[in-house]
This record gives structure tokens, sequence and C-alpha cells, in this order.
């Protein structure tokens, strides 16, 4: 097994002097060096083929030892030296000071096809940063993080990726829903992989300890190796780096709105310097249409990270890392233009991107409030929003009468809803004809259209809790069954139907199909 091997975050750039794997504030440094803890029995249950790969590896090498002990944590690389990340970072809307990499260990880099890549493994083990933790993870979250991040790379929204899901087999200690209730859950080890994992975080720390020479290293480490065509470092080059970072953090963002996914922790210490979606903890996808909905329970009450503030909650942790960019640039001008375009921007990219769900290519001036009367629609009825954007591809032009039975599949207790709203549709359904009218596809490009940018499947809570609920009673078989269906989202896939279907009553308040915590 051979990887090309070329690491640089932990060569460039400062390392904590104190190599003890013990709890600490660490200064001066970007990183503490700390190896994985050694599993006791580590099992292979599930491997990316496409992300082996992408890092210069071929399937045998997949059902290889070396393969099962590295990206376990049994072994270490020869010549690397793994480490734990720090950085700060703003909680719900409050500054919680260090934080770093509690269950995270960086094993190196890899280049291979001219690509780079950082490799992780995450629950191998506590670090200086794990605070209170111990450094694992269980099964339960780990299959949501390996299932959902690959599922999003195909969806094309971006994101962090994964390699392989172990089982440790050690048991570990978790309160899932935080209220008393400990038990013991199988433990396990994803090994994640991304171009970099350095957060808004990241800079946060350094600026917030006034340590403006390391923050400009880790600056300047950053442009080099992610953003090179922005030039030499300078000031205006810094303002160039946060311009590219508010961009690709509002695209991140669009199609998370557009995909009806929601992150749930959309912390400053969980946003990525690249803009991909990073993290996957308490997150979840739209079932019934809500802007309201959240899926973790720590967020039940002020529901920050609801979906319809994802777009609002990215401009404010921009806010944060240009606060943290400032002793770079010392000028305030710049933050400030940058970040009121940001929200000229959404407005302008979210019509365009409820234009492509709804197969409109032209722009006329009342599609604003077209979009705002279809949203009044899916709030006034539940309405799963998977289902509703992938049948309207189905309407044909001319009959908008027939609207209501071709998305009739989306209505949940479609058998009770009111005259009053069903009337409501009627009316929409008729300025949605009157506008199809003004453009130029016909009913099939339109549909076609349309299916490229409306998923038919998504990972859905329940579905994930079903692949948990057999994977616990050692049965895998759904977890690859999953993994190969949503690595063709948009595909009809018939063979798969039974799965384009609104979540089933018995997962609608059930652990781990509404609602989550951050418990992992």
């Amino acid at each position: 097994m051979q990887l090309n091997i070329k690491d640089t975050f932990n060569r460039e750039l400062p390392s904590d002097s104190n190599t003890e794997n013990t709890r600490r504030k660490v200064f001066e440094a970007t990183h503490s060096y700390v190896n994985p803890k050694v599993p006791s029995n580590p099992k292979l249950l599930h491997a990316s083929i496409e992300m082996a790969n992408a890092i210069g590896l071929e399937e045998k090498d997949i059902n290889s030892k070396a393969f099962l002990e590295l990206f376990s944590g049994a072994i270490v690389q020869p010549k690397t030296k793994p480490y734990a990340m720090a950085y700060a970072g703003h909680q719900f809307g409050n500054w919680a000071g260090q934080l770093g990499d509690g269950r995270a260990i960086n094993l190196f880099e890899v280049e291979h096809h001219k690509n780079r890549w950082a490799l992780q493994l995450k629950g191998a083990g506590e670090t200086p940063y794990s605070r209170q933790g111990d450094g694992l993870a269980v099964l339960r979250s780990s299959i949501r993080e390996y299932l959902c991040s690959e599922a999003m790379h195909h969806l094309g929204v971006p994101t962090t990726r994964a390699l392989s899901l172990m089982l440790s087999g050690d048991d570990v200690l978790r309160d899932m829903l935080y209220n008393g209730n400990a038990d013991y859950e199988k433990g396990a080890i994803v090994s994640r992989l991304a171009p970099t994992f350095i957060r808004f975080g990241n800079f946060e720390l350094f600026a917030a300890r006034n340590d403006h020479s390391n923050l400009k290293k880790l600056t300047d480490y950053t442009i080099k190796y992610f953003y090179p065509e922005l030039g030499k470092p300078s000031k205006e080059i810094y303002i160039k780096l946060f311009q590219e970072v508010a961009n690709k953090t509002l695209d991140m963002i669009v199609h998370w709105q557009r995909v009806g996914f929601v992150h749930g922790v959309m912390n400053t210490d969980n946003m990525s310097i690249l803009g991909l979606t990073i993290d996957y903890g308490p997150y979840g996808w739209l079932e019934g249409f809500d802007f309201g909905w959240t899926p973790n329970t720590t967020d039940k009450q002020n529901k920050r990270y609801r979906y319809g503030n994802q777009p609002n909650i990215g401009l404010w942790n921009l806010l944060q890392l240009a606060n943290a960019l400032y002793p770079l640039v010392e000028e305030n001008e710049p933050f400030e233009t940058i970040l009121k375009q940001y929200q000229t921007d959404f407005e302008t990219k979210s019509l365009a991107m409820m234009r492509s769900k709804i197969g409109l290519e032209k722009q006329e001036k009342d599609d604003a409030k077209l979009m705002a009367d279809l949203e009044d629609c899916l709030l006034v009825w539940e309405t799963d929003m998977t289902i509703f954007f992938r049948l309207l591809s189905n309407y044909r032009t001319g009959n908008p009468n027939s609207g209501i039975e071709v998305i009739k599949k989306a209505f949940y207790g479609s058998e009770s809803i009111k005259d009053t709203i069903l009337e409501q549709w009627k009316g929409w359904f008729t300025a949605y004809d009157q506008r199809l009218q003004l453009e130029e596809l016909t009913d099939q490009e339109r549909h076609v259209k349309m299916n490229l940018v409306n998923p038919k499947y998504v990972l859905r809570n329940y579905m994930a809790q079903l692949a948990i609920d057999d994977a616990n009673k050692g049965d895998y078989k759904l977890i690859d069954k999953l993994f190969q269906l949503l690595k063709q989202p948009y595909a009809e896939q018939p063979e798969n139907e039974s799965w384009f279907a609104k979540r089933p009553d018995w997962a609608r308040h059930k652990v781990g199909c509404s609602m989550l915590s951050c418990s992992s």
C-alpha cells in the first residue's frame, strides 16, 4: 500500500512544544502531536473505493491488513507525526475560547494527481483539546457522518469526504439525549478527508490572543496551498482571501437550501475555510417544508441554526472571521463591503436557485413573488420538500387544475386537506402555468433540467437510523445499500422506488429520526 505523503501543515506551522497528551490550554501553536488510541479489535465495515482511488489506493488495498491498521489508528504510518489542530470558536453565538480537535486526529497529507488530501481519524482517542470528553465516537454518529459526507458530494454540495468506517471493538459510554441516561454503545472510527480541515476558528484562536505573528503564518499558509491564485500575501491579498471565503461559504449554504439540508451546529469552529460542509453531527433534511426546523435538541428552544436562518448565520460567522483577520489589514471598510455584498448576493443566488428548482430559465420581475407564494403554499400544509420538487417536474403546461394531482404524493395526510388550502394551491399553479408560458423550454426539457437540481433520494434521518439499528445488531448490509443509492441521488433508480417516500409515521418522533443531540 503506497501513499504519496507530503505533509505541510505540521511541518510548516508552529507545533505545541509540550508533547504530553494532557488536557490543557495550548499557546502559540497550530497543532499538538498526538497518536491515535490503539483499538482493541478493529473491523472494517465499509470503505469508499472512489476516495481510496483519490489518494492513490486500489480496491485490493482496502482489504489489506495495512489499510485496517492504518485507518483504525492501530499503527502510525512511518515518517509521519499525527496531530490534533488547535482552534477556538463561537458556539451558539457565544465565545467559547479554545476548542480544538477533541476527537479528531490528523494522520498525514497525501498528494495524488495534483490534488492534496488531509486525512484524519474521527473517534480515535483523546487529545489535548478533548476537554471533558474521551475523544471517541460511537457507531450511530459514525454511520451518519460516513454516509452523509459522501451523499452530499454526489448531490453536488461542497463537503468533506469519507474514506472508511470501522468498528473499534471498544464500547463507549454516551448520554445520547443529555438526560442522565448514559449507556454503552459500540465505538467506531471514521476516516475523513478534505484538502484541509482549517476552520474559521483556527484564525479566531490567534486573533483572540493577539498572537498576530502566528495569525499571519496561518493565513499565509492558507493562501499558499489553497488560494495560490490570489498571489503573494499582503493586505490586499488578505482581503481577497476573505472575499473568496465569503463566496464559497455562500455557495455552500445556497446548496444546503436547495436540497433542504440543515447542518444543525453552524458554530464558527464548524465552518471550513474552503466553504466545505464539515462536521456532520445533528444534521437533517427537511421532511415537511419548514423554515423554522432544526434537527438539534440543543438548539430546540432558540432555533438559531434552523433551516431558514442558515444564510444569516453564514453572514454572522463570516463577520467573526473578518474580526479575526482584521489585525492583518487594519481597515474595516473592505470587510464591511464584502459582508454587505454577501447579503445582496444571497438574494440573487437564492432566487436563481429557486428558479432552477421550478424549471425557469428566464428572469422576470415577478419571479420573487411567485417563489414567495409557493413558500406560503408549502407552509400552509405539511408538504415533503424533496418529493414536492421532484414531482413538480412532471407538471405539463396548459392545465393548472392538474397540478395538485401531480404533487399530491408530497402531502402528509392528503385525505384531510381543506378546500381553502387546495384553492390556494390551484391559484399558485395558475400563476406558475402562466409564467411557464414565457419560457422556451418544452415540458420534457424542463423535466430533465429540474431533475438535475431536485434530488429524488436524500439521506433522511429515518433511513440512517434504520442502518444504525441494523448495525447495532451486527447487520451492516443497509449501510452499503444506502451508500450505493445515494451515489446517484438524481437518477430514477426504479429498483429503489421504496426510498422515494415520505417519512413514515413511526419515525416522526423517534429518537434519531426527528431530533438529534450533539452526543456522539
